[in-house]
């Protein structure tokens, strides 16, 4: 299931920007990130858990929301005051991440926090696209403010613990 989400993320790059299908686009952001979770429970579920496994999943649901959000912001649909400090938090974390395999240090362990930030955030991006398609905007605005904030603040806290995890490894 993670390689169909990372193939799903070219065809969401082909609805956005040659397309123009924000409402689409906003479906399939928040279809790659409803599968997420079911991805993570059928392996479980299944004995399916696997070491590519366990690499391929975090990388389609941050290729995803990278995407979403470079994506969402270049076609307007995102606020800056969102999409930025999002943007940053996902460039600090990977280059972390590079620093820690490049050490031998191994790589980060998912936090439950930043599965939680991760849920939010797969509900508040696609709902700023629909705000942004004049898809009833008065139903979709308030949710993705409120969800969003709640998700960039444990997005951010997730990222502080990822940075004491490579501190810790690494000293």
């Amino acid at each position: 299931m993670s390689f169909l989400r990372l193939a799903a993320v070219p065809y969401f790059w082909v609805v956005l920007v040659v397309q123009e299908r924000i409402g689409l686009a906003a479906l399939l952001v928040f279809l790659i990130g409803g599968t997420d979770w079911v991805d993570g429970w059928l392996a479980r579920k299944l004995g399916q858990e696997s070491e590519l496994g366990a690499f391929l999943d975090p990388l389609a649901d941050r290729l995803m929301i990278a995407s979403a959000v470079v994506g969402g912001w270049w076609a307007g649909v995102l606020p800056v005051v969102f999409a930025l400090p999002l943007i940053v938090r996902e460039l600090g974390v990977a280059v972390g991440a590079a620093f820690l395999a490049s050490r031998g240090g191994g790589t980060l362990q998912v936090r439950y926090l930043g599965k939680v930030a991760t849920f939010l955030l797969y509900g508040a991006i696609p709902s700023f696209y629909l705000s942004s398609a004049e898809t009833a905007w008065w139903l979709f605005t308030p949710p993705a403010w409120i969800a969003g904030s709640l998700g960039l603040f444990l997005y951010w806290w997730a990222g502080a613990g990822y940075v004491s995890d490579i501190r810790r490894v690494l000293t």
